[in-house]
């Protein structure tokens, strides 16, 4: 009960959270010299249509006014309608959320699993010669960004080896079944063994310049974690008892020099779902960085306001949920 209500608690932050950046959103979209009525309008519109249009949505009220309307209208879901591609916003986000969800996921599983697994090689090399090598070779990953590993990956996997597809989700013809969104998951819902296959070839090398750009600092924060937790007392015990080092590594120190790693890899993912933006475009893969990016080309601002609202609001859900696992590993937190 107590972990619930301190969860609790957290999440009833996220309220004011999301009610400033909305309004910080739509006062900066407001200041930019567009006119959304114009815009909407076609080519031949008149001055009178056109001032008729901008009645019509509430923009000859006041600023704070015509946030309270566009306020309103977001509370029952409704974030208008595409001035370039004449589409409810709401529909275009539930199709494009599910592929960027699934690149972030897939993207956090590659760091997470060369983070942990560079983390621990890191800390066996410890006092040994190997080790300033090991150390620069995370420096220069941590130096490079993840749209040049994109290019990167590009070049050499994609058009000097041509091992791999880089554009796109699926190949040219395929159909993809549509039941969650997520094609990966839909793919074997549907029994479609060659779109699971063609999606996951799509899907690995802009995972892996994402997961590859993130993964040196949980690799540097694990093995600081486990540095400390080594001059822990129950180590040493642990050694008097006759204990291998592989299992008081695994068995006792990894447990307790994961809870940091863990909370960086939260904060990890909430970057890493925002970083996927330019990899998106790099990739012509098409999530929500692809349609903001597009919005913001043709100043649509519907969409700019209901992608970036929706961007905060997945980073606020991914640190609340990273903060009630943080909760729940480390029992002296509750007691707080």
């Amino acid at each position: 009960m107590q972990l619930l209500a301190t969860l609790g608690r957290r999440l009833l932050v996220v309220l004011p959270i999301l009610f400033v950046v909305s309004a910080l959103l739509f006062t900066a979209l407001r200041v930019l010299p567009v006119d959304p009525a114009a815009m909407s309008m076609p080519p031949t519109a008149t001055r009178d249509e056109i001032e008729a249009a901008r009645r019509a949505m509430g923009l000859d009220q006041p600023l704070p006014q015509q946030y309270a309307i566009w306020l309103g209208h977001v509370v029952h879901g409704d974030f208008g309608r595409s001035i370039h591609l004449r589409r409810d916003v709401v529909e275009l986000v539930r199709q494009t959320l599910p592929a960027t969800i699934e690149l972030a996921l897939c993207a956090m599983l590659v760091a997470a699993v060369l983070g942990l697994a560079g983390g621990l090689l890191l800390f066996a090399l410890r006092d040994n010669p190997a080790e300033p090598v090991a150390e620069t070779g995370t420096t220069l990953m941590m130096s490079v960004p993840e749209f040049l590993w994109a290019l990167l990956f590009i070049f050499v996997f994609g058009v000097a080896l041509q091992a791999m597809p880089f554009t796109g989700r699926l190949d040219p013809g395929m159909i993809r079944p549509d039941i969650t969104g997520f094609l990966l998951l839909d793919a074997l819902l549907a029994g479609r063994l060659d779109i699971l296959r063609s999606a996951a070839a799509h899907m690995v090398l802009p995972a892996f310049a994402l997961g590859i750009a993130f993964a040196p600092p949980i690799m540097r924060v694990l093995r600081s974690s486990l540095l400390d937790v080594y001059h822990e007392d129950y180590i040493h015990q642990a050694r008097l008892r006759g204990l291998s080092e592989t299992r008081i590594l695994l068995r006792h120190a990894l447990k307790n020099a994961i809870l940091p790693t863990l909370t960086l890899m939260g904060v990890q993912f909430g970057f890493l779902f925002g970083g996927s933006l330019l990899v998106e475009v790099i990739y012509s893969y098409p999530g929500l960085g692809n349609l903001m990016v597009d919005a913001v080309r043709n100043a649509d601002l519907p969409i700019i306001q209901a992608v970036g609202l929706t961007y905060c609001v997945v980073v606020l859900v991914i640190n609340s949920v990273v903060d009630g696992l943080y909760l729940t590993l480390n029992p002296r937190l509750r007691a707080r």
